[in-house]
Protein backbone atom coordinates (compact mmCIF):
# COMPACT_ATOMS: atom_id res chain seq x y z
CA UNK A 1 0.00 0.00 0.00
CA UNK A 2 1.41 3.35 -0.99
CA UNK A 3 1.86 6.24 1.61
CA UNK A 4 0.02 9.01 2.08
CA UNK A 5 0.82 12.04 0.96
CA UNK A 6 0.97 15.77 2.33
CA UNK A 7 0.03 18.23 0.08
CA UNK A 8 0.14 21.31 -0.39
CA UNK A 9 -1.43 24.63 -2.34
CA UNK A 10 -1.21 28.44 -1.21
CA UNK A 11 -4.41 30.39 -1.74
CA UNK A 12 -3.29 34.04 -3.02
CA UNK A 13 -5.65 36.24 -1.16
CA UNK A 14 -4.40 39.78 -2.92
CA UNK A 15 -2.14 40.83 -0.44
CA UNK A 16 -2.59 38.20 2.49
CA UNK A 17 -5.10 36.85 4.91
CA UNK A 18 -5.31 39.87 7.36
CA UNK A 19 -7.23 42.18 5.87
CA UNK A 20 -4.71 44.76 7.44
CA UNK A 21 -1.70 42.98 4.93
CA UNK A 22 -1.69 45.83 2.66
CA UNK A 23 -0.58 47.80 5.44
CA UNK A 24 2.09 46.11 6.78
CA UNK A 25 5.73 46.85 6.56
CA UNK A 26 7.31 45.94 2.76
CA UNK A 27 3.91 45.29 1.41
CA UNK A 28 2.89 46.65 -1.90
CA UNK A 29 -0.73 48.11 -1.81
CA UNK A 30 -0.82 47.49 -5.77
CA UNK A 31 -0.09 43.78 -5.18
CA UNK A 32 -3.53 42.44 -6.21
CA UNK A 33 -3.31 44.15 -9.16
CA UNK A 34 0.13 43.53 -9.75
CA UNK A 35 0.69 40.34 -12.12
CA UNK A 36 4.19 39.97 -11.08
CA UNK A 37 2.96 39.53 -7.57
CA UNK A 38 1.21 36.47 -8.95
CA UNK A 39 4.13 35.39 -10.69
CA UNK A 40 6.44 35.56 -8.05
CA UNK A 41 4.29 33.89 -5.03
CA UNK A 42 4.04 31.18 -7.88
CA UNK A 43 8.17 30.93 -8.28
CA UNK A 44 8.05 30.62 -4.64
CA UNK A 45 5.49 27.76 -4.81
CA UNK A 46 6.86 25.58 -7.13
CA UNK A 47 10.37 26.19 -4.85
CA UNK A 48 8.71 24.54 -2.11
CA UNK A 49 7.26 21.62 -4.10
CA UNK A 50 3.66 22.96 -3.46
CA UNK A 51 1.13 20.77 -5.18
CA UNK A 52 -0.61 24.08 -6.58
CA UNK A 53 -1.57 28.22 -6.50
CA UNK A 54 -5.12 28.84 -5.93
CA UNK A 55 -7.05 32.07 -6.75
CA UNK A 56 -10.27 32.85 -5.36
CA UNK A 57 -13.04 35.21 -7.71
CA UNK A 58 -15.28 37.87 -6.95
CA UNK A 59 -17.46 38.99 -10.19
CA UNK A 60 -18.62 42.05 -8.36
CA UNK A 61 -17.16 44.30 -5.17
CA UNK A 62 -18.50 42.52 -2.56
CA UNK A 63 -16.00 43.24 0.53
CA UNK A 64 -14.87 46.93 1.82
CA UNK A 65 -12.96 48.39 -0.77
CA UNK A 66 -12.18 51.80 1.32
CA UNK A 67 -10.25 49.30 3.97
CA UNK A 68 -8.89 46.43 2.05
CA UNK A 69 -7.94 44.99 -1.36
CA UNK A 70 -10.18 43.07 -3.42
CA UNK A 71 -10.40 39.74 -5.61
CA UNK A 72 -10.31 41.49 -8.59
CA UNK A 73 -8.03 40.06 -10.98
CA UNK A 74 -9.97 37.20 -13.90
CA UNK A 75 -8.37 34.44 -12.45
CA UNK A 76 -7.99 32.33 -15.14
CA UNK A 77 -6.58 34.71 -16.80
CA UNK A 78 -3.99 35.32 -14.43
CA UNK A 79 -2.88 31.65 -14.52
CA UNK A 80 -2.89 32.07 -18.28
CA UNK A 81 0.38 34.63 -17.42
CA UNK A 82 1.64 32.39 -14.36
CA UNK A 83 1.91 28.93 -16.55
CA UNK A 84 4.06 31.02 -18.93
CA UNK A 85 6.50 31.71 -16.38
CA UNK A 86 6.80 28.76 -14.27
CA UNK A 87 7.14 24.98 -15.14
CA UNK A 88 5.69 22.39 -12.36
CA UNK A 89 3.34 24.11 -10.32
CA UNK A 90 -0.27 23.47 -10.34
CA UNK A 91 -2.50 25.93 -11.26
CA UNK A 92 -5.97 25.90 -9.64
CA UNK A 93 -8.67 28.80 -10.34
CA UNK A 94 -12.66 29.56 -9.18
CA UNK A 95 -15.12 30.05 -12.04
CA UNK A 96 -18.76 29.83 -11.31
CA UNK A 97 -21.78 27.78 -12.48
CA UNK A 98 -24.36 30.60 -11.36
CA UNK A 99 -23.20 33.09 -13.91
CA UNK A 100 -21.49 31.06 -16.86
CA UNK A 101 -21.95 28.67 -19.54
CA UNK A 102 -20.64 25.40 -19.49
CA UNK A 103 -19.24 25.60 -23.54
CA UNK A 104 -17.33 28.63 -22.36
CA UNK A 105 -16.28 26.84 -19.11
CA UNK A 106 -15.04 23.91 -20.47
CA UNK A 107 -13.22 25.68 -23.29
CA UNK A 108 -11.03 27.59 -20.92
CA UNK A 109 -10.09 25.40 -18.50
CA UNK A 110 -9.08 22.75 -21.60
CA UNK A 111 -7.25 25.77 -23.11
CA UNK A 112 -5.72 26.18 -19.95
CA UNK A 113 -4.54 22.93 -19.42
CA UNK A 114 -3.34 22.36 -22.64
CA UNK A 115 -1.18 25.79 -22.47
CA UNK A 116 0.29 24.69 -18.83
CA UNK A 117 0.74 20.94 -19.99
CA UNK A 118 -0.96 19.73 -17.47
CA UNK A 119 -1.30 21.48 -14.91
CA UNK A 120 -4.70 23.12 -14.24
CA UNK A 121 -7.60 22.62 -11.74
CA UNK A 122 -11.02 24.23 -11.95
CA UNK A 123 -12.47 25.39 -8.29
CA UNK A 124 -16.38 24.61 -9.04
CA UNK A 125 -18.44 27.23 -6.87
CA UNK A 126 -21.89 28.76 -7.25
CA UNK A 127 -22.50 32.21 -6.31
CA UNK A 128 -24.75 33.18 -3.44
CA UNK A 129 -24.36 37.17 -3.09
CA UNK A 130 -26.01 40.06 -3.91
CA UNK A 131 -23.77 42.59 -5.69
CA UNK A 132 -22.38 39.48 -7.96
CA UNK A 133 -26.19 38.71 -8.93
CA UNK A 134 -26.87 42.49 -9.58
CA UNK A 135 -24.13 42.50 -12.27
CA UNK A 136 -25.54 39.56 -13.70
CA UNK A 137 -29.23 41.24 -14.42
CA UNK A 138 -30.85 39.34 -11.05
CA UNK A 139 -32.16 41.54 -8.26
CA UNK A 140 -31.94 38.74 -5.64
CA UNK A 141 -29.27 35.36 -5.35
CA UNK A 142 -30.59 32.42 -7.20
CA UNK A 143 -31.83 30.18 -4.95
CA UNK A 144 -29.67 27.68 -3.17
CA UNK A 145 -31.68 24.46 -4.28
CA UNK A 146 -31.56 25.55 -7.58
CA UNK A 147 -28.09 27.24 -7.62
CA UNK A 148 -26.80 23.43 -7.07
CA UNK A 149 -29.06 21.70 -9.24
CA UNK A 150 -27.73 24.22 -11.97
CA UNK A 151 -23.82 23.05 -10.88
CA UNK A 152 -24.62 19.43 -11.38
CA UNK A 153 -25.92 19.44 -14.58
CA UNK A 154 -22.86 22.14 -15.44
CA UNK A 155 -20.48 19.96 -14.67
CA UNK A 156 -21.88 17.02 -16.54
CA UNK A 157 -21.69 18.84 -19.34
CA UNK A 158 -18.37 19.91 -18.81
CA UNK A 159 -17.08 16.76 -18.57
CA UNK A 160 -18.81 15.44 -20.98
CA UNK A 161 -17.19 17.99 -23.79
CA UNK A 162 -13.70 17.19 -22.34
CA UNK A 163 -14.65 13.48 -23.34
CA UNK A 164 -15.80 14.20 -26.53
CA UNK A 165 -12.81 14.08 -28.36
CA UNK A 166 -11.29 10.42 -27.69
CA UNK A 167 -7.45 10.94 -27.06
CA UNK A 168 -6.40 9.52 -30.10
CA UNK A 169 -8.88 11.44 -32.50
CA UNK A 170 -5.87 13.73 -33.44
CA UNK A 171 -4.19 12.37 -36.70
CA UNK A 172 -2.30 15.39 -38.63
CA UNK A 173 -1.03 12.71 -40.95
CA UNK A 174 0.56 14.81 -43.61
CA UNK A 175 0.89 12.17 -45.70
CA UNK A 176 -2.70 10.93 -45.73
CA UNK A 177 -4.30 14.24 -45.35
CA UNK A 178 -5.99 13.49 -42.79
CA UNK A 179 -6.37 15.75 -40.20
CA UNK A 180 -8.45 14.35 -37.60
CA UNK A 181 -10.07 11.08 -36.84
CA UNK A 182 -13.85 12.19 -37.36
CA UNK A 183 -15.33 8.77 -35.68
CA UNK A 184 -13.68 9.45 -33.08
CA UNK A 185 -14.94 12.84 -32.24
CA UNK A 186 -18.66 13.24 -30.34
CA UNK A 187 -21.77 15.29 -29.90
CA UNK A 188 -22.92 15.31 -26.57
CA UNK A 189 -26.53 16.21 -27.30
CA UNK A 190 -27.49 17.22 -24.21
CA UNK A 191 -31.38 18.74 -23.35
CA UNK A 192 -31.61 19.52 -19.73
CA UNK A 193 -33.44 21.42 -17.18
CA UNK A 194 -30.96 24.09 -17.71
CA UNK A 195 -28.78 23.41 -20.54
CA UNK A 196 -28.91 22.70 -23.95
CA UNK A 197 -25.44 21.90 -25.82
CA UNK A 198 -24.87 19.93 -28.77
CA UNK A 199 -21.11 19.37 -29.07
CA UNK A 200 -18.58 18.50 -29.54
CA UNK A 201 -16.25 20.35 -28.13
CA UNK A 202 -13.53 22.27 -30.74
CA UNK A 203 -10.86 21.63 -28.73
CA UNK A 204 -8.74 18.30 -28.15
CA UNK A 205 -8.97 16.13 -24.81
CA UNK A 206 -7.51 18.08 -22.81
CA UNK A 207 -3.87 16.74 -21.04
CA UNK A 208 -4.94 15.50 -17.79
CA UNK A 209 -8.30 13.76 -19.32
CA UNK A 210 -9.93 16.29 -16.88
CA UNK A 211 -8.39 19.80 -15.48
CA UNK A 212 -8.70 18.68 -11.79
CA UNK A 213 -12.14 19.14 -10.35
CA UNK A 214 -12.02 21.03 -7.26
CA UNK A 215 -15.05 22.22 -4.53
CA UNK A 216 -15.66 23.91 -1.66
CA UNK A 217 -19.36 23.31 -0.63
CA UNK A 218 -19.88 23.05 3.15
CA UNK A 219 -23.89 22.48 2.73
CA UNK A 220 -25.28 19.48 2.47
CA UNK A 221 -25.65 19.79 -1.12
CA UNK A 222 -22.41 21.11 -1.46
CA UNK A 223 -21.46 17.98 -0.03
CA UNK A 224 -23.91 15.86 -2.98
CA UNK A 225 -21.93 17.61 -5.44
CA UNK A 226 -18.39 17.29 -4.21
CA UNK A 227 -18.79 13.44 -3.60
CA UNK A 228 -20.32 12.92 -7.28
CA UNK A 229 -17.85 14.79 -9.29
CA UNK A 230 -14.95 16.34 -7.38
CA UNK A 231 -11.36 15.37 -6.80
CA UNK A 232 -10.06 17.49 -3.62
CA UNK A 233 -12.35 19.68 -1.36
CA UNK A 234 -11.31 23.25 0.16
CA UNK A 235 -12.68 22.41 3.46
CA UNK A 236 -13.46 25.65 6.03
CA UNK A 237 -13.74 23.71 9.66
CA UNK A 238 -12.29 25.48 12.49
CA UNK A 239 -12.02 22.47 15.00
CA UNK A 240 -10.25 19.27 14.66
CA UNK A 241 -13.25 17.10 15.57
CA UNK A 242 -15.60 18.95 12.82
CA UNK A 243 -12.69 18.75 10.37
CA UNK A 244 -12.73 15.10 11.07
CA UNK A 245 -16.14 14.69 10.56
CA UNK A 246 -16.47 16.55 7.30
CA UNK A 247 -13.57 14.59 5.66
CA UNK A 248 -15.19 11.40 6.86
CA UNK A 249 -19.17 12.53 5.96
CA UNK A 250 -17.29 13.50 2.86
CA UNK A 251 -15.52 10.02 1.97
CA UNK A 252 -19.32 8.22 2.74
CA UNK A 253 -20.73 9.84 0.48
CA UNK A 254 -18.41 9.39 -2.60
CA UNK A 255 -18.07 5.80 -1.48
CA UNK A 256 -21.81 4.94 -1.58
CA UNK A 257 -21.72 7.01 -5.26
CA UNK A 258 -19.35 3.92 -6.35
CA UNK A 259 -15.94 6.07 -5.65
CA UNK A 260 -12.94 5.25 -4.14
CA UNK A 261 -12.60 7.54 -1.16
CA UNK A 262 -9.25 7.98 -1.96
CA UNK A 263 -9.81 9.60 -5.01
CA UNK A 264 -11.31 12.86 -3.23
CA UNK A 265 -8.61 14.79 -1.13
CA UNK A 266 -10.06 16.62 1.50
CA UNK A 267 -7.68 20.19 1.95
CA UNK A 268 -8.09 22.21 4.86
CA UNK A 269 -8.28 26.15 4.97
CA UNK A 270 -5.87 27.30 7.27
CA UNK A 271 -4.21 30.49 7.74
CA UNK A 272 -0.46 31.34 9.30
CA UNK A 273 0.92 33.80 11.48
CA UNK A 274 4.67 32.52 12.06
CA UNK A 275 7.43 34.11 14.73
CA UNK A 276 10.97 32.80 15.15
CA UNK A 277 9.22 32.17 18.53
CA UNK A 278 5.80 32.06 19.91
CA UNK A 279 6.31 35.79 21.32
CA UNK A 280 6.85 36.91 17.57
CA UNK A 281 4.49 35.23 16.32
CA UNK A 282 2.03 36.81 18.96
CA UNK A 283 3.34 40.33 18.40
CA UNK A 284 2.81 39.71 14.64
CA UNK A 285 -0.79 38.90 14.98
CA UNK A 286 -1.00 42.02 17.79
CA UNK A 287 0.13 44.29 14.98
CA UNK A 288 -2.13 43.17 12.53
CA UNK A 289 -5.14 43.28 14.36
CA UNK A 290 -4.38 46.86 15.84
CA UNK A 291 -4.32 47.65 11.63
CA UNK A 292 -7.74 46.42 10.92
CA UNK A 293 -10.42 49.30 11.32
CA UNK A 294 -13.23 47.87 13.89
CA UNK A 295 -16.14 48.86 11.45
CA UNK A 296 -14.41 46.75 8.56
CA UNK A 297 -14.20 43.27 11.21
CA UNK A 298 -18.51 44.24 11.87
CA UNK A 299 -19.77 44.86 8.68
CA UNK A 300 -17.65 41.61 7.39
CA UNK A 301 -19.28 39.40 9.71
CA UNK A 302 -22.63 41.07 10.10
CA UNK A 303 -22.51 39.90 5.82
CA UNK A 304 -21.40 36.64 6.85
CA UNK A 305 -23.95 35.88 9.03
CA UNK A 306 -26.41 37.84 7.04
CA UNK A 307 -27.91 39.88 9.96
CA UNK A 308 -28.02 43.53 10.29
CA UNK A 309 -24.84 45.38 11.54
CA UNK A 310 -26.95 46.86 14.53
CA UNK A 311 -27.47 43.75 15.69
CA UNK A 312 -23.92 42.45 16.85
CA UNK A 313 -22.96 44.21 20.24
CA UNK A 314 -19.19 44.22 20.78
CA UNK A 315 -19.31 42.98 24.65
CA UNK A 316 -21.97 40.26 24.11
CA UNK A 317 -22.48 37.05 22.47
CA UNK A 318 -24.04 36.70 19.19
CA UNK A 319 -27.77 36.69 18.84
CA UNK A 320 -29.33 33.62 19.86
CA UNK A 321 -31.63 33.59 16.82
CA UNK A 322 -29.34 33.49 13.63
CA UNK A 323 -31.14 31.52 11.18
CA UNK A 324 -29.24 29.77 8.29
CA UNK A 325 -29.31 32.37 5.51
CA UNK A 326 -31.84 30.31 2.74
CA UNK A 327 -30.11 31.41 -0.20
CA UNK A 328 -26.18 32.78 1.46
CA UNK A 329 -23.29 30.84 1.43
CA UNK A 330 -23.50 28.03 3.68
CA UNK A 331 -20.11 27.26 4.51
CA UNK A 332 -18.46 30.34 6.23
CA UNK A 333 -22.23 30.66 7.81
CA UNK A 334 -21.75 27.54 9.92
CA UNK A 335 -17.76 27.76 10.36
CA UNK A 336 -17.68 30.58 11.74
CA UNK A 337 -21.13 30.19 13.79
CA UNK A 338 -20.26 27.09 14.89
CA UNK A 339 -16.79 28.46 16.28
CA UNK A 340 -18.34 31.22 18.18
CA UNK A 341 -21.14 29.13 19.74
CA UNK A 342 -18.02 26.61 21.10
CA UNK A 343 -16.33 29.19 22.88
CA UNK A 344 -19.40 31.20 23.92
CA UNK A 345 -17.02 34.43 22.39
CA UNK A 346 -18.24 38.49 22.62
CA UNK A 347 -18.45 39.73 19.21
CA UNK A 348 -15.20 41.48 20.02
CA UNK A 349 -13.77 38.18 20.81
CA UNK A 350 -14.82 36.30 17.99
CA UNK A 351 -13.68 38.94 15.53
CA UNK A 352 -9.96 39.15 17.04
CA UNK A 353 -9.83 35.36 17.21
CA UNK A 354 -10.50 35.02 13.72
CA UNK A 355 -8.31 38.14 13.13
CA UNK A 356 -10.69 40.60 11.67
CA UNK A 357 -12.01 37.81 9.05
CA UNK A 358 -13.81 34.91 8.70
CA UNK A 359 -14.45 30.97 8.33
CA UNK A 360 -10.84 29.92 8.65
CA UNK A 361 -8.93 28.37 11.07
CA UNK A 362 -5.53 30.20 12.03
CA UNK A 363 -2.42 28.65 13.83
CA UNK A 364 -0.33 31.68 15.35
CA UNK A 365 3.45 30.17 16.26
CA UNK A 366 6.72 29.19 15.73
CA UNK A 367 7.42 26.85 12.22
CA UNK A 368 7.72 23.93 14.55
CA UNK A 369 4.25 24.35 16.08
CA UNK A 370 2.92 24.93 12.90
CA UNK A 371 4.45 21.86 11.65
CA UNK A 372 3.11 20.20 14.46
CA UNK A 373 -0.20 21.09 14.27
CA UNK A 374 -0.20 20.13 10.22
CA UNK A 375 1.03 16.72 11.54
CA UNK A 376 -1.23 16.22 13.69
CA UNK A 377 -4.31 16.97 11.18
CA UNK A 378 -2.76 14.94 8.59
CA UNK A 379 -1.78 11.39 10.03
CA UNK A 380 -5.42 11.32 12.06
CA UNK A 381 -7.08 11.89 8.32
CA UNK A 382 -8.73 15.05 9.34
CA UNK A 383 -6.75 16.48 6.43
CA UNK A 384 -5.34 15.09 3.31
CA UNK A 385 -3.53 18.71 2.70
CA UNK A 386 -4.01 22.57 3.55
CA UNK A 387 -4.56 24.94 1.41
CA UNK A 388 -2.95 27.70 3.20
CA UNK A 389 -3.70 31.50 3.43
CA UNK A 390 -0.55 33.73 4.77
CA UNK A 391 -1.28 36.19 6.90
CA UNK A 392 0.72 38.73 4.64
CA UNK A 393 1.99 37.96 0.91
CA UNK A 394 4.88 37.35 0.20
CA UNK A 395 6.48 37.72 3.67
CA UNK A 396 3.94 34.91 5.55
CA UNK A 397 5.04 32.88 2.59
CA UNK A 398 8.32 32.91 2.32
CA UNK A 399 8.64 32.06 5.73
CA UNK A 400 6.56 29.11 5.29
CA UNK A 401 8.52 27.90 2.61
CA UNK A 402 11.89 28.53 3.91
CA UNK A 403 10.92 27.42 7.50
CA UNK A 404 8.38 25.30 7.59
CA UNK A 405 8.46 23.09 4.73
CA UNK A 406 12.16 22.04 5.68
CA UNK A 407 10.71 20.22 9.07
CA UNK A 408 7.69 18.75 7.10
CA UNK A 409 10.30 16.84 4.73
CA UNK A 410 12.39 15.92 7.33
CA UNK A 411 9.62 14.19 9.48
CA UNK A 412 8.97 12.52 6.29
CA UNK A 413 5.60 14.33 5.19
CA UNK A 414 6.37 16.17 2.16
CA UNK A 415 8.34 15.52 -1.18
CA UNK A 416 11.89 17.77 -1.57
CA UNK A 417 10.90 17.51 -5.35
CA UNK A 418 8.34 16.88 -7.94
CA UNK A 419 8.07 13.53 -9.86
CA UNK A 420 5.33 14.23 -11.82
CA UNK A 421 4.53 17.58 -14.15
CA UNK A 422 1.07 17.64 -14.02
CA UNK A 423 -0.92 18.85 -11.49
CA UNK A 424 -2.89 14.79 -11.22
CA UNK A 425 0.46 13.56 -10.74
CA UNK A 426 0.84 15.85 -7.95
CA UNK A 427 -1.71 14.49 -6.05
CA UNK A 428 -1.75 11.21 -6.47
CA UNK A 429 -4.91 11.20 -8.83
CA UNK A 430 -5.33 8.66 -11.59
CA UNK A 431 -5.90 10.30 -15.49
CA UNK A 432 -10.43 9.49 -16.13
CA UNK A 433 -10.56 7.36 -18.61
CA UNK A 434 -12.71 8.66 -21.91
CA UNK A 435 -15.99 6.68 -21.94
CA UNK A 436 -16.22 6.14 -25.59
CA UNK A 437 -12.63 4.65 -25.62
CA UNK A 438 -13.29 2.38 -22.77
CA UNK A 439 -16.46 1.23 -24.79
CA UNK A 440 -14.95 0.20 -27.62
CA UNK A 441 -12.13 -1.39 -25.49
CA UNK A 442 -15.24 -3.76 -23.82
Amino acid sequence: MTARELHLNVNILHSGFSPAAWRMDGSDPRASFDINHYINIAKTAERGTFDAIFLADQAAISDRVDFRPLTSLEPTIVLATVAAHTDRIGLIATASTTYNEPYNIARRFATLDHASNGRIGWNIVTSADLPQSRNFGLTKPVEHSQRYQRAAEFVDIVKALWDSWEDDAFIGDVSTGQFVDVSKVHPIAHNGPHFSVHGPHNIPRPPQGHPVLIQAGGSDDGRELAARHAEAVFSASQSFEEALDYARDLKSRAARLGRSPDGLLVLAGLATIIGSTEEEAKRRQEELWELIPLEYSLTRLSGVLQIDRERLKLDEPLPVDIPLPPDGGHTFFKATLAFARRGNLTVRQLIRALNGSTGHRTIVGTPEAIADDIEAWFRAGAADGFNLMPDVLPSGFDVFVDHVVPILRRRGLFRSHYEGRTLREHLGLARPANPYSTAAAE
